[in-house]
């Protein structure tokens, strides 16, 4: 199954539920009139696009109905794709250009952040790199139990401590692993505390200091992991997220159970924070690198 048929299987929940109703939508209308874009502006806000989404979406789309002249409604469906690619657009590379690369992955529990590692090691092994990973969740009870059974499905090597321990010796003991085995990557599992940001700020602190000090010329990202099941409360979450940790890159899981699929829109929209990667499945090569045009086709079930 290629990309896009994965990407479509993968939304179905989403599309068969408020995006499915866009055809009929513009059918229904005889003329591209005023009418028409309040309409599909509440049509985009019911499929969590986010109300300040939506509207830029409209504002974007009576320009380019504009520009290019279109008078008729079924038309503006392709402007439409065309409007939500240009807004999600964004650098969705990681970057490797100097090793070990050092991935900082966050999030709070139950979005699937250590699926997500897992299945990120596998991508990445399946590229030729090697991997290491870095138990630093040593706060959530069976934590380090779960990344291991991943370590071992990805046939990746694991860093790990006791549970309690300190995350930020744990990141300095693998990263010098990595060091010694001349590792490509290593991915740094980190606590889910946005509860209490002091502590996330002070481990997350903590931790890059241990990777600048050890790895001043790394690249370095932060992809923050969230649940696209939850809707508008992942754009909140990412907000507090952003604000208190800073971020480089998202990570959306289970968009294949969710009928909310708008709410990619609206994170980059929002946040200015590229989506770069997305889960549309519980198989290890279901976590896709993000295309926003084949995400929007796939949306708006267009085979433009």
């Amino acid at each position: 199954m290629g990309f896009f048929e994965k990407l479509k299987q993968g939304l179905k929940k989403t599309t068969e539920g408020i995006f499915g109703q866009i055809d009929s939508f513009f059918k229904s209308f005889t003329k591209i009139d005023e009418d028409l874009f309040e309409e599909l502006e509440e049509l985009l806000i019911a499929a969590d696009c986010g109300a300040s989404t939506s509207e830029a979406i409209c504002k974007e789309l009576r320009g380019k109905v504009k520009k290019t002249g279109t008078t008729d409604p079924a038309d503006v469906k392709k402007l439409l794709v065309e409007t939500v690619t240009e807004m999600m657009e964004g650098d969705i590379s990681l970057d490797f250009s100097n090793k070990p690369a050092v991935i900082l992955v966050i999030g709070v529990n139950g979005v699937g952040k250590t699926t997500t590692i897992g299945k990120l090691c596998a991508r990445f092994k399946e590229d030729g790199k090697k991997v290491i990973i870095a138990a630093a969740d040593t706060f959530r009870a069976a934590a380090i139990e779960q990344m291991e059974i991943w370590a071992k499905r990805a046939e990746c090597e694991i860093v790990k401590h006791s549970e309690g321990a300190d995350p930020a010796a744990v990141v300095f003991d693998a990263i010098a692993a990595a060091k010694a085995r001349s590792a490509d990557v290593v991915i740094c599992d980190t606590a889910g505390r946005l509860h209490n940001k002091k502590h996330l700020m002070e481990e997350l602190s903590k931790i890059n200091r241990i990777i600048e000090r050890e790895l001043p010329d790394s690249p370095r990202e932060t992809l923050l992991v969230l649940d696209a099941t939850t809707g508008q409360n992942a754009v909140n979450q990412a907000r507090e997220f952003k604000n208190a940790a800073g971020i480089t890159g998202i990570v959306l899981t289970k968009l294949d159970g969710t009928a909310r699929g708008g709410v990619v829109i609206s994170i980059k929209q929002e946040l200015s924070v590229p989506v770069k990667y997305i889960g549309v499945g519980e198989q290890l090569d279901d976590l896709q690198p993000f295309n926003p045009h084949e995400f929007a086709k796939a949306l708006f079930n267009s085979e433009e």
